[in-house]
């Protein structure tokens, strides 16, 4: 498996005081979109900058494409493109005229520099907005607007730090789309703490707790960890009907089940019994009652529920650790 990005015991200190960052093993597969989640303060953001190079490790290394990262490794940073969380921009200056600099720096011929702005800003939903002075965007403009600038140079590994964050819901959907349709032909990490961002868009995940990463590997390998109902019924009627019911699917074959209070029915299935044929069983048992069936969820909260346990499994095991 071709790796985009490989840490081994990187640690970052803080001044002998704070660790930021504390010996960090992790793999990011090339072409995948990976999710650093974590608490805020959990050491994304740190974790971030040591792979820019912005900052240097107390110890351990990191690797982008196998070449070592550090402040001097500008060729490594030329294959990133960065967004920062809230990016501040220079607010004199106007879209294009940003991004032209941008691909100055970058050293860009004019003939690839031109079209490719042109393209981003339309990409970026600016078009609009192109004699704007940037001081006068919104938040969310001044996101797309760093989506752009991380793209000018086209680089094949996309860092992200909380993309989505102070967007209302239409720019957040935006954004969203554009990682999904990006991570096609990019390796892109998205650090955040928000568990639906990363439901939506990731194929791999990685967990940082207390600057540990406590948890790496692919989505489905996050949810097999939990050991979690199978189904969960909504059903509307009386709530003793609905106890009765749990009580039926119970006795059935290979099948636990329990009501709560909200009037939905938590069903787990044993392992080797069929969940097609245990969930016409159980539709069987509800058309033959007083009940009605409003909604299916299958996994319901999974990827939700499994960080949660890891985090709780994390401080448990103290001096472990």
């Amino acid at each position: 498996m071709e790796l985009a990005i490989k840490t081994e015991r990187l640690t970052k200190i803080y001044g002998q005081r704070l660790i930021a960052v504390n010996d960090m093993n992790l793999e990011v597969p090339s072409g995948s979109v990976f999710g650093l989640l974590g608490p805020n303060g959990a050491g994304k953001t740190t974790a971030v900058r040591l792979l820019l190079g912005l900052q240097r490790p107390t110890a351990g290394r990191a690797m982008v494409f196998d070449k070592p990262c550090g402040p001097n490794a500008v060729g490594v940073r030329s294959q990133i493109g960065y967004l920062p969380t809230n990016p501040r921009l220079p607010g004199n200056l106007r879209p294009i005229e940003y991004l032209d600099l941008l691909g100055k720096l970058c050293r860009l011929p004019r003939e690839v520099r031109k079209p490719r702005i042109s393209a981003l800003i339309r990409a970026v939903g600016l078009l609009g907005a192109t004699d704007q002075r940037i001081r006068t965007f919104s938040t969310g403009m001044c996101t797309r607007l760093g989506i752009a600038a991380s793209l000018v140079a086209d680089p094949p590994l996309l860092l992200w730090d909380e993309p989505t964050a102070g967007l209302d819901p239409a720019a957040r959907r935006f954004t969203l789309d554009l990682i999904r349709e990006l991570g096609r032909t990019k390796t892109v990490v998205v650090a955040t703490h928000i568990l639906s961002d990363i439901d939506q868009i990731c194929d791999h995940i990685g967990v940082m707790h207390e600057g540990r990463m406590i948890f790496a590997g692919s989505m489905q390998q996050m949810k097999q960890r939990l050991c979690r109902h199978d189904f969960t019924l909504e059903l509307e009627g009386a709530l003793d009907d609905v106890q009765a019911l749990a009580q039926k699917v119970t006795a059935l074959k290979g099948i636990d089940a329990h009501s709560d209070a909200d009037y939905t029915l938590l069903v787990r299935i044993a392992d080797g019994c069929s969940r097609s044929a245990a969930l016409a069983e159980i539709l069987k048992l509800i058309d033959a009652s007083n009940l009605a069936l409003q909604a299916i969820h299958s996994g319901q909260n999974a990827t939700e529920n499994a960080y949660l346990q890891l985090l709780q499994e994390d401080e448990a095991h103290g001096f472990q650790r």
